[in-house]
């Protein structure tokens, strides 16, 4: 007998992605396990968004305002009435199965509270060398870290409603790292598996500039969020330690070879360091796109190291500060007065 399923809400937060959400509905409403209700929340968007929405049936809130991702899927759990809430962003669509699939890996082990997917390494809309970067690289680091893990990232999630109560609403006051400080309450309780039977293709931004902005603005979040998560370590991370540190100290070590043209060996041994910090993700990058898109793919995967130490630097001196940057003050507090936690399964 197949055994009953409890009811699915998915949640799509939305801001100015008209180009993707019709493929993104239509990826949820040709799903082997249908949602009982798909909620749309429109984050102010100035596009042809909430016409598109309309054409699907499903709930769209609309905001006046723009409040950020956090704030947009709360406003989404809020009109939602699922059992487990399935959250999906809106340039992502999403593979037939991927909502069962989920589902089911919550209902095989009851002390998993979230199950999160692994990105396609193929784009949603292939824009070019930009974008495939981008996702080949969010594929690969999922992939290789799939399983029983410290962080989920909620553009592709499903997570029973009662954890979610449980655990918190979204830190509102977080736009980029949300997950981060989000997973970590999370972890204290319930395990969070990252699966590859959850998967999606990814539209992502497919320009050099906008894609280190991106980087940039997101970096500066890591030092607040860190310095107040009460696990340390487990966490998922996109990139080798070594690697970022190796293109940091290349700009740095730089200069040393106004002294003496020999100095100029120190940042090409940085760069040559950062280079095979992470042989695997070089190795998959050149079976699926021969060797010389692999060139391109580390000038890339450098600049945009670079972006992310500055961005990180940038982050922990604003965040010494400003109070109000990074995690509410009441998320400080509740980690300052909770007693240490469990350890995690």
């Amino acid at each position: 007998m197949p055994r009953e399923r409890p009811s699915v809400s998915v949640i799509i937060p939305n801001h100015n992605y008209e180009k993707t959400l019709r493929a993104c509905l239509e990826s949820v409403y040709a799903q082997t396990l249908r949602p009982l209700d798909v909620v749309v929340v429109d984050d102010a968007s100035t596009d042809g968004s909430r016409d598109i929405a309309r054409t699907f049936p499903c709930v769209l809130v609309a905001r006046p305002e723009n409040g950020g991702v956090s704030a947009a899927r709360n406003l989404g759990v809020a009109a939602s009435s699922g059992q487990v809430l399935f959250f999906l962003d809106s340039d992502i669509a999403l593979a037939p199965d991927a909502i069962e699939n989920a589902v089911d890996l919550l209902m095989d082990d009851p002390e998993t509270g979230c199950v999160h997917g692994v990105l396609d390494p193929e784009p949603l809309f292939d824009d070019g060398p930009v974008e495939v970067y981008h996702c080949l690289h969010a594929h690969f680091w999922r992939r290789r870290s799939a399983g029983v893990v410290g962080t989920a990232f909620f553009a592709l999630a499903a997570i029973e409603r009662s954890v979610f109560e449980a655990t918190g609403p979204f830190d509102e006051n977080l736009r980029d790292s949300e997950d981060v400080e989000y997973s970590d309450r999370l972890a204290a309780t319930h395990r969070i598996r990252l699966s590859e039977r959850v998967t999606g293709r990814h539209d992502d931004v497919d320009r050099l500039l906008p894609m280190l902005a991106e980087q940039y603005r997101r970096s500066q979040l890591l030092v607040p969020v860190a310095a107040v998560e009460r696990r340390r370590g487990g966490g998922l991370r996109a990139n080798r330690t070594g690697g970022v540190l190796a293109a940091g100290l290349v700009p740095l070590t730089l200069p040393l070879a106004l002294l003496t043209p020999w100095l100029l060996a120190v940042p090409l041994a940085c760069a040559a360091a950062f280079a095979l910090a992470d042989v695997g993700l070089s190795r998959f990058v050149a079976r699926r796109k021969g060797w010389l898109f692999l060139l391109r793919f580390t000038a890339l995967h450098f600049a945009v190291h670079l972006a992310l130490v500055l961005g990180a630097v940038a982050g922990g001196v604003r965040w010494l500060v400003d109070p109000g940057f990074g995690p509410s003050a009441r998320g400080r507090r509740a980690r300052s007065d909770d007693p240490a936690p469990a350890a995690a399964p």
